[in-house]
């Protein structure tokens, strides 16, 4: 899953450094992730993991870092599962 969100972030999160140079727990909006950039990650992973979500993890928190958004990820897609 990691690999597909850094995958998303190079392509959705318009930073001006390469996703490459950061680690899972790289502060994103440090790195120059925008409010609206993340945003359009939101949705784009959204659409490739089949997910929505949730009111609760949309927040600032949830898209901190690489770590934060598989997180929130990994939370989604278990309450899919068990569902």
């Amino acid at each position: 899953m990691i690999p597909t969100i850094r995958e998303m972030l190079s392509k959705h999160g318009g930073l001006p450094v390469t996703v490459e140079e950061l680690e899972d727990n790289s502060d994103l909006y440090e790195a120059g992730l925008s409010s609206f950039a993340s945003v359009q990650l939101m949705l784009a992973l959204e659409e490739e993991f089949d997910v929505e979500f949730p009111e609760h993890l949309l927040n600032r928190k949830s898209f901190a870092s690489i770590a934060a958004i598989h997180g929130a990820l990994s939370e989604i897609t278990e309450d899919v599962q068990v569902a």
